[in-house]
């Protein structure tokens, strides 16, 4: 399909490099850009800001492997998610795209520029990188117990976990979020919750980045994060940014970890507006 001829809001499938059929939706026109979401995320929670950028852009939302409208395909491996993106980019975005990636979908997306996915330009908002000591790093069985859990269907404490471990919640507040009407919904997507936790690797033990895993990111990177939130996720944020020259650090005052659409779609319209005015 050309890029101005657009399915607005309709619900289509591309197929990835193992076999997986992959739910997408486009809206919009002009540049390509895909929207890639973190933990949890489908296709639907990224609706918001891709209304707003869709003002300019070709805009693309999809369901990462295993979650919403998609398929998967054992045995997981990060190379799948990156195969994943390379679908959509090949596909629906018409051969190259702008990217966006949100909290461990921005690591997916750094990830797949890294090898090679045609990324034009690339925008992360907050990593949940752990390089201090301003909150505990993930325990070193953080995916394996994770694996067990979803492993026997314990996917209420799969969530539990994740929240704990590492969002970093206290264990009375997951009691109580249990309770809530949106837990049934974090149940369904926990069997992802172990290949956010691949995605992630070794960057949440609280030790310096390893930002030779990403040597080979030569495009424009915006990396923002609020000011308002945990402290790690700005010093994880500074310390990515300030690893290459071609990187960019976006400070947004007062936001935290969940960032509202009108905040966010205006510094990503001048970021991506940047290569096509």
């Amino acid at each position: 399909m050309p890029m101005d001829e657009v399915d607005t809001k309709a619900v289509s499938k591309v197929v990835s490099a193992d076999g997986t059929a992959l739910a997408y939706e486009r809206r919009g026109s002009g540049p390509a850009v895909l929207l890639v979401g973190g933990a949890f995320m489908t296709r639907g929670d990224s609706a918001g800001l891709a209304a707003l950028l869709a003002e300019r852009f070709t805009v693309i939302t999809y369901d990462r492997r295993g979650r919403g409208d998609s398929g998967d395909t054992a045995p997981y491996d990060v190379r799948r998610e990156v195969e994943d993106i390379d679908a959509l980019l090949q596909g629906p975005a018409g051969g190259s795209a702008m990217v966006f990636g949100m909290s461990s979908g921005a690591v997916l997306a750094l990830e797949a520029t890294a090898r090679g996915s045609a990324v034009t330009r690339l925008a992360l908002y907050e990593p949940p990188f752990v390089t201090d000591d301003s909150r505990p790093p993930l325990p070193a069985d953080y995916v394996a117990r994770l694996d067990e859990l979803v492993g026997r269907e314990a996917y209420g404490d799969a969530v539990a976990h994740f929240l704990t471990a590492a969002v970093g919640l206290p264990e009375e507040v997951v009691a109580g979020m249990r309770q809530a009407p949106f837990w049934a919904g974090m149940e369904a997507v926990a069997p992802t919750l172990p290949y956010d936790g691949r995605v992630m690797g070794d960057t949440m033990s609280g030790r310096p980045l390893p930002v030779e895993r990403w040597a080979s990111v030569t495009v424009p990177v915006l990396v923002g994060s609020g000011d308002a939130g945990a402290p790690h996720m700005l010093t994880g944020a500074r310390e990515l940014a300030a690893s290459a020259d071609t990187f960019t650090l976006r400070v947004f005052p007062g936001e935290e970890h969940a960032i509202a659409p009108e905040v966010l779609a205006p510094a990503l319209i001048d970021f991506f507006g940047g290569a096509v005015s």
